[in-house]
């Protein structure tokens, strides 16, 4: 079985000195290809740099995450325009969240606007983060729907009612992770009400560790562990899981 894992920081410093090890685990455990959601110019050069040593099995992206939107965000977004030169498969991860903070709720809104019309016009995919803003994303989609926007909205936790809203924009996919493995998650409802060849399965790492890791640093090579749980919950085989997500990952990514 080949997996994706469409959403992963394997370059934050968490694995720090551990970077290449972790990739051959994921590797080792059937996931073949990893795709890296950009964060700011902090971390972008070490993200990319990581991608170049690892050709066919990281596929970087490029975007202004949401909480990086503050004082500087033009500035930081200038700087995020300069990679477009790189080879880059999607942009994102670009959206709005409320949770950390609503001091640039105004700016956010505008950068996730700049950077939609920036794929249109690259003809790429973009990764979106909401948090405590799907709503407000939402509209915003509405308002750009001519631009024929594709995508994933990464860690979906929403309703049916919610994705049933998103698929009516267009061509959209949902990331699932590990969040589904947790013994009360919604989601783990709401999965069963939404057709296979929408989803796409994350990790996040270092973040949102799946059962039966919880409480430890997430990684790539735990894409299986999530997949199980899908099946179960779906009542299909994990191979079938495997290919339909995999192809899904394939599709949006042109990976």
């Amino acid at each position: 079985m080949e997996f994706i894992d469409t959403h992963s920081h394997l370059y934050d410093e968490a694995f720090a000195g551990e970077e290449d090890a972790a990739v051959n685990r994921a590797v080792e455990s059937g996931v073949g290809r990893i795709i890296f959601p950009d964060i700011d110019s902090g971390s972008r050069e070490a993200m990319f740099s990581f991608a170049d040593r690892f050709p066919g099995v990281i596929f970087p992206c490029l975007g202004l995450h949401p909480t990086s939107v503050g004082a500087d965000w033009q500035e930081e977004l200038s700087r995020m325009e300069s990679g477009m030169s790189r080879k880059i498969w999607a942009i994102g991860e670009i959206g709005m969240d409320c949770y950390w903070s609503k001091e640039f709720i105004r700016q956010q809104q505008e950068v996730l606007r700049i950077q939609l019309e920036m794929a249109a016009k690259a003809d790429l995919p973009v990764i979106i983060h909401s948090r405590e803003s799907t709503e407000l994303i939402i509209n915003i989609l509405k308002e750009c729907r001519s631009l024929g926007i594709r995508g994933v909205f990464h860690a979906f936790s929403g309703s049916v009612e919610t994705f049933r809203e998103l698929d009516r924009l267009g061509d959209w996919y949902v990331g699932i992770g590990g969040v589904l493995t947790y013994r009360k998650a919604s989601i783990a409802e709401t999965v069963k009400q939404i057709p296979l060849d929408r989803i796409l399965l994350e990790t996040d790492s270092p973040y949102l560790t799946p059962v039966p890791f919880r409480g430890k640093r997430n990684e790539s090579s735990y894409i299986p562990y999530i997949a199980a749980r899908l099946a179960e919950l779906t009542g299909r085989d994990v191979g079938e899981i495997a290919s339909a997500t995999t192809g899904n990952a394939r599709k949006l990514f042109g990976i």
